[in-house]
């Protein structure tokens, strides 16, 4: 969420900062609407005053004659104020959620940094990675090999759910079970704490991290409760430290999570109908920071570079992307795609996203830190990034290292895993 003293003060260029991001939002209208909090608080205050300065009239008065005729009077008046006073609060209440409200909708300010554009083919390639390790042969997709492997059951899962689910069978199961643990044990050994949080949050946690109330069709909600089936394993972790104050010193904190995930992939009907790429239910690992402002951007690229060696461990073809402002997703102000190689498509897909998103989300949640020495709190940064979205992640595996013969080698470093050199 949006400071409004930061809009106040740099109307203008926070304006200039949403058309980068194609958002046609008058930011005037929230000074406006901030304006009117200003001015009832500020009538409150003075009637409040007044009352007061009644109250302390009354008890002078009662001292000198308790019988003083003007006590009533005064008395009634000050009844009289405190009631304009209860009415103002309501009215001051009722903006102050409105504002608040309308906060919530407006995406973050893009960093600096982040180039401006207007759709994903304004993104601009930072680096690629592994190109001898692109096959020469003809591949075949990823669910054909799978099917035809009997690894990947898609007709089953229509049976017992609908589209876009699968059942993982033998060697498939296998391997997205290798691929968590592989994924786990290396971020482990980078510095990141393993939590496992709940698979289910409420509301205020999903508006923690921006999913509410903007992208409440793209989640599946629990109807009976407040309850929502996570889209990310971001959610419950950036939430773990919500409404706290951190020390300091105990920033960075660093996590990492293995979770399923579920979308309703509402905004994408008709891309992807084949295959892992765009499931409605998902494994990931994600990556998650709480970090001190002046190291966000430090943080940013070492979180990249986390999620990179993943790919590079594994021998996986790849490239980095910085997003534009027009591809740049709700909260983040400066995001790195990690895009995979599938050679059946001849093409990059997205695998991961790395987001720095500065204050955005602590103000959201309430995330605040304090120096040890200095007054006052201020809110982290935070960070996150898939590392790696593990069906995306078999999908390469299947493609890049499947064989002129239809047999798919296991990666080296899975090896060890799987305990074999031959997926089946």
């Amino acid at each position: 969420m949006l400071d409004i003293k930061l809009i106040r003060q740099n109307l203008t260029e926070c304006q200039t900062a949403l058309q980068h991001r194609k958002e046609n939002i008058n930011l005037q209208d929230l000074i406006d609407l901030d304006d009117r909090r200003r001015a009832t608080e500020q009538k409150r205050s003075s009637l409040e005053a007044e009352a007061n300065d009644l109250q302390k009239q009354v008890g002078k008065l009662k001292q000198q004659d308790p019988d003083h005729p003007t006590i009533e009077q005064l008395r009634q008046k000050a009844n009289e104020i405190k009631q304009q006073v209860a009415d103002l609060s309501k009215q001051e209440e009722e903006i102050k959620q409105q504002l608040h409200q309308q906060l919530l909708t407006i995406p973050n300010l893009p960093h600096p940094s982040t180039p401006i554009g207007q759709s994903e083919a304004d993104n601009q390639t930072v680096r690629t990675w592994g190109e001898e390790y692109k096959p020469t042969h003809p591949v075949m997709p990823h669910w054909e090999i799978g099917e035809k492997m009997g690894i990947l059951d898609f007709e089953r899962a229509v049976k017992i759910a609908q589209t876009r689910f699968v059942n993982l069978v033998g060697a498939a199961a296998q391997l997205e079970r290798a691929l968590i643990n592989f994924m786990l044990d290396q971020h482990i050994k980078a510095g990141y704490g393993e939590v496992m949080p709940p698979f289910l949050v409420n509301s205020q946690s999903l508006q923690g991290t921006g999913q509410l109330p903007k992208f409440a069709t793209d989640a599946f909600r629990c109807q009976e409760d407040d309850l929502w089936l996570i889209p990310t394993a971001e959610v419950p972790v950036t939430n773990l430290y919500r409404d706290e104050i951190l020390d300091s010193e105990a920033l960075p904190i660093k996590h990492c999570a293995y979770t399923p995930c579920f979308r309703r992939e509402a905004g994408s009907y008709g891309r992807d109908t084949r295959g892992l790429i765009r499931l409605h239910q998902f494994n990931k690992v994600e990556l998650v920071k709480f970090v001190l402002p002046g190291e966000s951007e430090r943080e940013h690229e070492d979180l990249v570079s986390d999620a990179e060696n993943i790919l590079q461990l594994l021998r996986l073809p790849y490239r980095v992307v910085a997003l534009c402002t027009g591809d740049l997703g709700f909260s983040a102000m400066k995001c790195y795609d990690l895009e995979v190689w599938l050679p059946s498509a001849g093409q990059y897909r997205e695998i991961s996203s790395c987001s720095n998103f500065g204050d955005f989300q602590a103000r959201r949640a309430n995330l605040r830190y304090k120096t040890k020495g200095k007054k006052g709190t201020e809110f982290l940064h935070t960070l996150n990034g898939s590392a790696l979205a593990v069906g995306r992640t078999m999908c390469a595996i299947l493609e890049n290292y499947q064989q002129p013969d239809g047999t798919v080698l296991v990666p080296q470093a899975l090896q060890p895993y799987l305990g074999r050199e031959y997926l089946v």
